[in-house]
């Protein structure tokens, strides 16, 4: 006779198979009566809204206990779950007394089937994965500063790779079940990733970053230092097009060492936060520390608004700085604003009360100084031929 699904299919009796455990899917459809094999009262003989023919104990749906938190394929590979405690439930029987009952409207529970936990599934052994790094090949292990990711090889349902385990700091050591995964390991901005097969008790990867660091600094005018706290540097991959760019590091701080991969970078240098940068290009070795000064053409100026020369700044004046050509460049409120500004002309305008007043400087490299206005010989806006520049 042909083997028949017991009519409960009781859950915890699921005999192991040499796949591992027996799967069992639990449908929520209405069930169409057909004769299971080599007889009647097969568990697809029954309709979900129960009966008592042939003697047949009414039928079980799975219970909400039963559902996972997440879908069994999050990870994307046949990794072993805990098994879930499944809690069959008898239904109401819908011929009580002859008369007709209302039709039973079930939740839409999706069909599952638990995987044996490792430790309940002597057939889904882990095995050690030991992981080293090194910047080159043959150097000394990187003992700090690493990030160990292991992914799935299989995108999931969004399309991403699903994390199975991560470590940080220097070697690491992973305790995973047998099969393929896909290893990243970064350190700073440089990276690489590579497919790992296991299969034996136990495997060692070494992994060579082939990875240099960058230092960053900066100067302005002949030889002048620029304080640290007014420097700041980015990173962009040397595509040949600008708008190709990639920001590889954004707001790096002066004198700090970047870990970036072996190869070609655009770097640029902001001194302040208004219109002073240069650009350079450098090229990281593997292994070594790169170190770049980049050469500034600015200054520093505090603007001023005065009614005697050496007197005090008025207080809540509103400027603008342009260039020669009238682009804005920046904007401030204050008795005396400082900002720093690339060599050039510029014109200068600054409002107090009712009145407006501008006049035109010249900024040079390295060159510091106070922009002064004096209310008794620069004229009002409205009398002059330039105008007010709003």
């Amino acid at each position: 006779m042909g083997s028949v699904l017991h009519p409960l299919l009781r859950w915890h009796g699921a005999a192991l198979t040499a796949a591992g455990v027996a799967l069992a899917v639990v449908s929520v459809l209405p069930a169409v009566a057909q004769e299971a094999p080599g007889g009647k009262g097969g568990f697809f003989s029954r309709s979900f809204g129960g009966g008592k023919e042939g003697g047949d104990e009414p039928g079980a749906y799975v219970s909400p206990s039963a559902i996972p938190n997440s879908s069994p394929g999050d990870l994307g590979v046949n990794l072993p779950q805990p098994l879930h405690k499944l809690e069959p439930i008898a239904l109401p029987n819908t011929e009580l007394g002859g008369l007709p009952q209302p039709e039973l409207s079930l939740p839409a529970l999706p069909a599952y089937a638990p995987q044996n936990s490792v430790a309940a599934n002597p057939l889904a052994r882990t095995r050690r994965l030991h992981l080293d790094a090194r910047l080159v090949k043959d150097g000394a292990k990187l003992p700090s500063g690493l990030v160990w990711r292991l992914f799935s090889p299989i995108p999931g349902v969004d399309g991403k790779l699903a994390l199975i385990a991560s470590a940080k700091g220097g070697s690491a050591d992973f305790e995973i079940p047998a099969g393929s995964y896909l290893m990243h390991v970064g350190l700073g901005r440089a990276g690489v990733t590579k497919r790992i097969d296991i299969g034996g008790p136990a495997s060692n990867e070494d992994i060579v970053l082939d990875a240099g660091g960058l230092r960053m600094n900066a100067r302005v005018g002949a030889n002048g230092a620029i304080p640290p706290d007014k420097l700041r540097f980015d990173v962009y991959s040397d595509e040949v097009v600008e708008s190709d760019r990639r920001l590889i590091a954004g707001d790096v701080d002066a004198n700090s060492v970047v870990a970036l991969n072996a190869g070609s970078y655009q770097i640029v240098s902001h001194y302040g936060d208004e219109n002073a940068e240069v650009h350079g290009e450098v090229k990281i070795e593997a292994g070594k520390v790169t170190d770049v000064t980049l050469q500034h053409s600015a200054a520093q100026l505090t603007m001023k608004l005065l009614r005697d020369k050496g007197g005090e700044a008025i207080a809540d004046t509103a400027w603008q700085v342009m260039t020669g050509d009238g682009d804005l460049v920046e904007e401030r409120v204050g008795a005396f604003p400082s900002m720093v500004l690339a060599e050039g002309n510029y014109l200068v305008v600054a409002k107090n009360r009712d009145k407006t007043y501008q006049r035109d400087f010249t900024v040079e490299a390295g060159k510091n100084a106070d922009v002064e206005l004096l209310t008794t010989d620069v004229l009002p806006a409205q009398d002059s031929d330039q105008g007010s520049g709003d």
